[in-house]
């Protein structure tokens, strides 16, 4: 399976373009990789050769689709997502070099719904390591991913990067043995979007099937095609032709974004998701804290509506000091602060479930208070819900 993986592969890129490399590919043993004091936390197991005046990209390889394989070349939905290593992704698309030089690093190789907090965390110390670090001689990070959570490994580095230098994120929807697979081309754009310097003060990206889009709002919203990430509020921020890459607009952060240093955690903590639907009364709330979660999301219905039937519970779990977090489980919209009957839960805004719950774990990581947490969901948004017109 693995050899018609790499086949595949290889006929693909040769198939896209026939433009000369940069420079050749070599692959090195890890010890070797890392000589150099800037590689020496990196256990660099693929690198090219490097070209002058060319920036340099680290590539986290962590599985999914994009690394996929399958025994037939028209199965998109069956196949073995997480097959595929680094060097065999960077080999089937040589016209990486001619924009950037490129290591290569295999941090995992799942598929993302099996993707463990132990693992995102570690994503974001080694970007962080790589780009911000006083030393640091990477000029972005590139993440190839499962799309299923990619959306929340992506905010997670959204939310914990700690410069200005370009982290993106990148999937595909079809196996590396599709006809027409999407990962090759995605991660030519994603190498192109992260080396070029427009990207920088923009946070984390997601960079699939010729768009760009804030990590921050960007979601999963397609469960099979090709143009499955959006954002569908405020839209992508840029796009690729050809391969060249361009912005709608000047760098820009999220307006309700906050970031949070993690170099110091070891773990994030459990939080549980709980979802609404009609007649709900979220029965499980007690038995997910019995069962130890240190916080909980109720993806409620609309904008975060929850049944008065739940209100008992919630009530009580809030008021010995559990944190819950009212989010909505429709993909465009706000559960915002100062619903009536709803004070005991925090609003989470603009940010959907899985989102809601990956700040609430960093926020509890960090020992925040639950004023603190409320704030950090809530503050923001507020101080707009809340201006009179003449007020400063």
């Amino acid at each position: 399976m693995l050899a018609h993986a790499l086949f595949s592969l290889a006929t693909l890129a040769t198939a896209v373009s026939a433009a000369p490399l940069a420079a050749p590919l070599e692959a090195r043993a890890s010890t070797l990789a890392a000589s150099s004091s800037s590689n020496v936390d990196f256990n660099i197991t693929y690198s090219s050769n490097r070209t002058e005046g060319l920036p340099t990209m680290l590539i986290l390889a962590t599985g999914g689709t994009i690394a996929g394989s399958s025994a037939s070349n028209l199965d998109s939905t069956t196949y073995q997502a997480g097959v595929v290593g680094v060097g065999q992704l960077i080999q089937a698309v040589p016209e990486l070099l001619n924009v950037s030089n490129v290591d290569g690093m295999q941090v995992s190789n799942i598929a993302s719904e099996s993707m463990p907090d132990s693992v995102v965390l570690k994503l974001t110390k080694l970007a962080n390591k790589a780009l911000c670090a006083p030393n640091a001689t990477f000029d972005g990070v590139v993440i190839t991913h499962g799309t299923d959570t990619l959306e929340e490994t992506a905010f997670t580095m959204d939310v914990t990067l700690q410069c200005d230098k370009p982290v993106v994120v990148v999937g595909a929807m079809r196996p590396s043995t599709a006809i027409s697979a999407d990962g090759p081309n995605n991660l030519l754009q994603a190498v192109t979007t992260a080396s070029h310097p427009a990207s920088r003060n923009r946070g984390a990206l997601i960079v699939l099937n010729d768009r760009v889009c804030q990590a921050y709002y960007c979601e999963k919203t397609q469960a099979n095609t090709v143009d499955t990430f959006d954002s569908p509020e405020p839209g992508y921020i840029g796009a690729l032709l050809s391969d060249k890459l361009f912005y709608y607009s000047t760098a820009a952060q999220p307006t309700f974004k906050q970031t949070f240093d993690l170099s110091n955690v070891t773990a994030l903590p459990d939080v549980d998701i709980l979802y609404g639907y009609q007649g709900t009364d979220f029965g499980l709330l007690n038995a997910t804290i019995a069962d130890g979660a240190k916080g909980v999301v109720l993806a409620g219905t609309g904008a975060g509506s929850i049944p008065a039937a739940a209100l008992h519970d919630i009530d009580a779990a809030a008021a010995k000091g559990f944190p819950l977090v009212r989010s909505s489980k429709i993909n465009v919209g706000a559960a915002v602060p100062g619903d009536a009957g709803y004070d005991s839960m925090i609003a989470g805004g603009l940010l959907n479930p899985v989102k809601s719950r990956r700040l609430l774990q960093i926020l509890l990581a960090l020992n925040k208070t639950n004023d603190e947490i409320r704030d950090a969901f809530e503050g923001k948004l507020d101080s707009y819900l809340s201006y009179k017109p003449g007020s400063s």
